[in-house]
């Protein structure tokens, strides 16, 4: 590696060091050697050819040296030509052991992004939501990405660099020492200057590095928050184009101003050690060429030296970065090892069980629960604040009860924020209550696979989202296994059918990000047909048909009147209309059931549901006479 290479090299280290010297921790060392022992063997063969290609390095110069001597010397041209082919032969060897070890490089590095990733991945896959609804997203990928790869160096590059370098080092010293140790001496002289600069200029360099990182992290937020469905409406619905654009100019011109600066930085910060490095080389020859003409030292002696020095000050100034790259090898593997560490509050047990086979029923018993503090679910990190509030939240439940028989129809009504979805969600076991016990078929949801769980609970939520997939692709979530026939069926009983028939690509049509390139009803009708397909025997609707208009709805209602048949359902909502059959309506407010009866009986007790009941109509403009025969 030239000596340019390697000042490029040290400046983008320095410029992308981490902030905090943290020590090396053995415990962090212990887990990195986990994740490096299946892939021993290559690193064992990587660490040799390393070692040879960087005894091939010291090599060359030497042999290079012995043909000037030769000329000079006026030896035999077969003597010449043995040198020149031997090396020839030399730059072939290394050239295939290059190949080989860019190989094992790369299949290490990308094995060990394999490991992390899925490691990760499948890690975060088994979070609570609450970990989800705190976490920022871009963060979490970030982990993903930047700091698996960040690890990855660790190995790819970092370690045999080190032994690289280390091995032409110790050789090259020892070369140039039986040379001439006053030349060496001289040369070492003017290592500082060489070194000094880098670490000075790198350090300026990272500051102004991580100033373009956050206003790029600032362009970045922007552009994904507006350029989703969502955000470009939100804009366009409140005129903001023009001071949108401003905004984002504002950022990328004071990224580019840093670009010129960090440009001209780099670019005198490599001058000045490319000058260091050609004075060095100048006087090699200057006392070499003295010491020639005196007779101290053969001209190929001098030759060899001056190749060799490149050969010391690249690996020495490698060196000294060193620790930089090993720091933020080892940052990257403690900010992936952080979220590994961040334990799931909701497990299954050893002996988990399965849903009872049959029709289940449904039981909520004295349930409490308070939304986890953030400290329990969350990273500060992933959070971008200080420390994590390890205060708990406010209990939202507070005992409540309920029970379903096999068969029926639960509805829960209430004023926004009364708990409702919160009960959807225990049942579910997206979260774990405080006390009491939610039950499927009287066991306790604690007791069950998450497995069990989710064959036995389907949930059609308010959002209705969809993936940025195909609609066969959505509606397999439920069933992956389900033919075409099956999927139109199920389209056809949420009244879609046609729609999708009529689409070109028809099951194929990619349905956008968050499902977009559908109207909210079709969303949601979509989701409706996600449940059908996946025929649960507890149905949970929260808020359902929300975004349906009035012909959506009334045939969606038939759809999942013929869903629901035979198994119990929980249904929250607050168009009362579409709940008068349930068996049972528990009005819920503040976290408490405060009635409990079938529409009827709840009108007739003249509480709170008939005051919901009353006002809703009011509101639709439905007239006395209609509110009285309801009654």
């Amino acid at each position: 590696m030239s000596i340019e290479s390697v000042a490029w090299n040290q400046m983008y280290r320095r410029a992308n060091a981490p902030d905090e010297r943290r020590p090396f921790r053995m415990a962090t060392l212990r887990r990195i050697g986990g994740f490096a022992r299946p892939h021993k063997r290559m690193l064992a063969g990587f660490l040799v050819l390393s070692v040879v290609s960087a005894i091939l390095a010291v090599a060359t110069p030497v042999l290079a040296g012995r043909v000037v001597d030769a000329i000079t010397e006026s030896a035999a041209p077969e003597v010449v030509v043995r040198l020149a082919l031997l090396i020839g032969l030399i730059a072939v060897f290394d050239a295939a052991l290059g190949l080989v070890t860019r190989w094992l490089s790369a299949s290490i590095g990308e094995g060990l992004i394999l490991d992390l990733r899925t490691a990760v991945f499948d890690h975060v896959q088994r979070m609570p939501i609450a970990f989800f609804t705190r976490t920022r997203t871009g963060a979490l990928v970030s982990r993903l990405n930047n700091d698996v790869i960040g690890a990855q160096r660790a190995f790819s590059d970092t370690l045999s660099g080190v032994v690289a370098n280390l091995v032409t080092l110790v050789l090259t010293l020892v070369v140039m020492l039986g040379i001439s140790w006053q030349i060496t001496l001289l040369a070492l002289l003017l290592l500082p200057v060489f070194v000094l600069p880098a670490r000075r200029m790198g350090n300026r360099l990272a500051g102004i590095q991580r100033e373009a990182a956050d206003h790029n992290a600032a362009m970045s937020t922007q552009m994904t928050e507006r350029f989703s469905a969502p955000g470009a409406t939100l804009v366009k619905l409140f005129g903001r184009p023009g001071q949108e654009s401003a905004e984002f100019a504002a950022r990328a011109s004071r990224v580019r101003d840093i670009g010129v600066r960090t440009a001209m930085v780099q670019t005198v910060f490599v001058t000045s050690l490319t000058l260091v490095s050609a004075l060095a080389v100048a006087v090699v020859y200057g006392l070499g060429g003295f010491y020639a003409l005196r007779g101290q030292l053969d001209a190929g002696s001098v030759v060899a030296l001056s190749l060799l020095l490149t050969r010391l000050y690249a690996p020495l100034t490698a060196l000294a970065s060193a620790r930089v790259e090993v720091m933020s090898a080892m940052v990257s593997f403690e900010r992936v090892f952080e979220v590994l560490d961040l334990n799931p509050l909701i497990t299954d047990k050893p002996d988990a069980r399965k849903v009872p086979v049959g029709p289940v029923s449904v039981e909520l018993d004295n349930v409490r629960f308070a939304y986890p503090a953030a400290d329990k679910v969350s990273l500060a990190s992933l959070e971008e604040v200080a420390t994590l509030d390890s205060r708990g939240g406010d209990e939202v439940l507070h005992g409540i009860s309920l029970h379903a028989e096999p068969g029926q129809v639960i509805a829960l009504v209430g004023s926004s924020g009364a708990g409702k979805s919160t009960i959807a969600q225990l049942i579910s076991r997206l979260y774990d209550v405080d006390s009491g016990a939610v039950r499927l078929s009287g066991v306790d949801v604690r007791d069950l696979s998450a497995q069990a769980i989710q064959e036995t609970v389907g949930m059609v939520t308010q959002d209705g989202h969809l993936f940025h997939d195909t609609i066969r692709g959505n509606l397999q979530l439920a069933r992956p296994e389900a033919t075409d026939a099956e999927l139109w069926e199920a389209l056809e009983r949420a009244r879609l059918g046609d729609l999708v028939a009529s689409l070109p690509d028809g099951l194929a049509t990619v349905v956008g990000e968050r499902g977009y390139r559908l109207s909210g009803g079709e969303r949601q009708r979509l989701t409706i047909a996600r449940l059908l397909l996946k025929q649960p025997r507890v149905v949970i609707l929260d808020e359902a048909t929300a975004s349906l208009d009035s012909t959506s709805e009334a045939a969606v209602q038939e759809a999942l009147s013929e869903a629901l048949a035979g198994r119990t359902a929980l249904v929250i909502a607050h168009r009362l209309s579409t709940i008068r059959a349930a068996d049972a309506i528990l009005v819920i407010e503040d976290g408490r059931v405060i009635e409990n009866g079938t529409h009827s009986e709840l009108l007739a007790a003249r509480g709170r549901y008939e005051q919901l009941y009353r006002t809703q109509f009011q509101e639709d403009g439905a007239n006395g006479a209609e509110f009285v025969n309801a009654s």
